[in-house]
């Protein structure tokens, strides 16, 4: 976990258990509706933030990026290319995925770099290569 993650789950609960606080010392020393109107009021205050959070993780692009001139899938790769004047004959037959295919989890390729949850028929990185 990040230091600005934890900063921040910290700063959640000091927050959370100032409020409690409040809202008991509020209870105890003015009327119990008093603690009901403004528990109330907090609680849409709080509801709003957490839509406010939930919408910016919605819209955040969470799945890392490849490098420049590589190729990810979440799939299948039966042949992947990435270089330049690669003269190569036909492709090999598509590969199917197996249960023993482990998957590539939250980790991008580098560059010209291939990355499959599923199985690589065949990858061509490089220059000039030459399968004819």
């Amino acid at each position: 976990m990040s230091g600005t993650a934890r900063a921040w789950i910290v700063v959640t609960a000091v927050t959370a258990g100032l409020a409690s606080v409040a809202l008991v010392l509020v209870a105890v020393l003015a009327d119990l509706d008093t603690a009901g109107q403004a528990a109330s009021v907090a609680g849409a205050v709080v509801g709003l933030l957490a839509l406010l959070v939930s919408v910016i993780a919605l819209l955040r692009n969470g799945s890392p990026t490849a490098g420049a001139r590589s190729v990810q899938s979440g799939g299948v790769i039966g042949r992947a290319v990435t270089g330049d004047r690669n003269r190569l004959g036909p492709a090999s037959p598509l590969v199917s995925p197996s249960a023993s295919a482990s998957p590539s989890g939250n980790s991008a390729p580098g560059e010209r770099g291939v990355s499959a949850s599923g199985g690589i028929g065949q990858a061509v990185t490089g220059d000039e290569n030459e399968d004819v």
